[in-house]
């Protein structure tokens, strides 16, 4: 271990390529070399392939592990989902008005998101830290930007499955200095013995304390040196057996950012349906991208750049338009609104007066279908003993510009528990703003260009 030495800013010259997102025009996406996305199916999960590095994603329900089981009961499994997710959504919400308050107040340097502490994640990949590289199953997250691991010397570590990273074993572990211009970009960094340190705790209470450094990532038979990393010595909180995180969010400490000009920025997921033994995949590198995808531009915020926002205008149910204005949905300049994509959030939040236009609609057309009581976080509840799931009405997303993504039963019927109860998916949020969760993503393909500021659904599924 170089424990004693600090990488020079050459040395960390892939952090700081491409912090600036390029606004240019979206090019015509027929144009696009994809001719690697036709070969997805006939590769395995974790690969490399000209243009695209591919890994498998899974749900943290169906991690093996013998130290943490999960909970053979659908009951149990579902409350604990909706605790961690109304954590996770009330601080996400606190912090976004927060920074826009002080937006407001003119005090333009305060306060930016860097969406470093929204919650623990639902989905999974396996990456090799460390030279030799040491598997470790890291948790996704679009709406984080760190990317971190538990280390030895352990002061404080949770139970993760399989050995936690040992620094002393890698020959690429080198500590980044406080003088370094990556240790600036931390929202709560801080120095000790020279050495940069991080500070993260997240909205359910969880938290991660170490130093920051350089270490070499490996992503199927890729390496990935120099990558700037958490080096947690102090964890503790709700993220089942996973080693660390991997921030995919917008700025330039997330996995994405830091790859620069490697990815162009280019990102792609298709999340696996819950309750199911399948898995999806997370895929870097514009090979991934599909021809047929709906295109909708991202939206940026200044009070919170970490985080995707999308414009969406309207919501549909059984082909009818819910009557309200595209303006509930809209991003002011202040930072207040807006609609977020988010793989952490499991339910779509909506502002309460979008959400109870769509939840009448939605009931006005299950009339004939018996109708549950309320449990947890959701209001509309349904039997559904005996009965099938397409009885019900079809859900859309209406988006600025004319595209609609229409949602199949599973992305918007939740079951919550072993006697056939399924619940609407949506719930009202405590404040302007919206999120996408990934109940409403899983079995789609969903793919980010954010230098290009576009994100895009479909056509695949998984």
């Amino acid at each position: 271990m170089q424990a004693n030495m600090f990488p020079s800013q050459s040395t960390l010259v892939v952090i700081i390529l491409q912090c600036i997102l390029a606004a240019t025009s979206y090019p015509n996406f027929q144009n696009l070399n994809v001719q690697n996305s036709k070969t997805f199916q006939n590769h395995n999960h974790n690969h490399i392939d000209e243009g695209m590095w591919k890994l498998k994603l899974v749900h943290r329900d169906h991690i093996a592990s013998t130290k943490l089981p999960v909970p053979d009961d659908l009951r149990q499994r579902f409350h604990a989902r909706m605790q961690r997710d109304v954590k996770r959504v009330a601080d996400l919400t606190r912090r976004l008005s927060a920074a826009a308050k002080n937006y407001e107040m003119a005090d333009f340097g305060a306060d930016v998101v860097s969406g470093l502490d929204q919650g623990s994640g639902e989905y999974f990949v396996r990456i090799g830290v460390g030279s030799p590289p040491i598997s470790q199953y890291m948790v996704i997250d679009t709406g984080s930007d760190i990317v971190w691991v538990q280390c030895q010397p352990c002061i404080e570590c949770y139970k993760q499955s399989g050995p936690i990273f040992d620094p002393a074993a890698s020959a690429s572990f080198v500590i980044v200095s406080c003088s370094s211009a990556v240790c600036d970009r931390l929202d709560n960094g801080g120095c000790h013995a020279g050495k940069c340190c991080y500070d993260v705790k997240y909205g359910d209470g969880s938290y991660t304390k170490g130093t920051l450094v350089s270490e070499t990532l490996t992503i199927g038979p890729t390496l990935i040196q120099n990558m700037a990393i958490g080096c947690g010595h102090r964890n503790n909180g709700t993220f089942a057996t996973a080693a660390g995180l991997l921030g995919l969010g917008g700025g330039s400490l997330s996995f994405v950012g830091q790859l620069g000009g490697q990815i162009g920025g280019a990102f792609s997921y298709c999340l696996p349906s819950r309750g199911s033994r399948s898995s999806g995949w997370l895929a870097f590198g514009r090979g991934a991208f599909p021809v047929g995808a709906a295109w909708i531009p991202l939206v940026r915020s200044l009070q919170a750049p970490t985080l995707y926002y999308v414009r969406l205008s309207g919501l549909g149910v059984g082909g009818v338009r819910v009557p309200i204005s595209e303006d509930i949905f809209r991003l002011t300049q202040l930072g207040y609104g807006g609609v977020v994509m988010d793989t952490g959030t499991a339910v779509t939040r909506l502002p309460t007066v979008a959400y109870e236009a769509f939840r009448d609609l939605f009931i006005a057309q299950t009339r004939n279908i018996p109708r549950a009581s309320g449990i947890s976080i959701f209001d509309t509840c349904y039997n559904l003993f005996g009965l099938d799931i397409t009885m019900f009405p079809p859900i859309s997303f209406h988006f600025s510009n004319g595209p609609i993504l229409n949602l199949l039963g599973k992305n918007y019927l939740l079951r919550v528990n072993d006697v056939r109860t399924l619940c609407f998916a949506f719930a009202p949020s405590p404040s302007e703003l919206s999120i996408i969760g990934n109940i409403q993503q899983e079995g789609i393909q969903i793919s980010f260009d954010a230098a290009n500021g576009y994100v895009g659904f479909g056509p695949n599924v998984c």
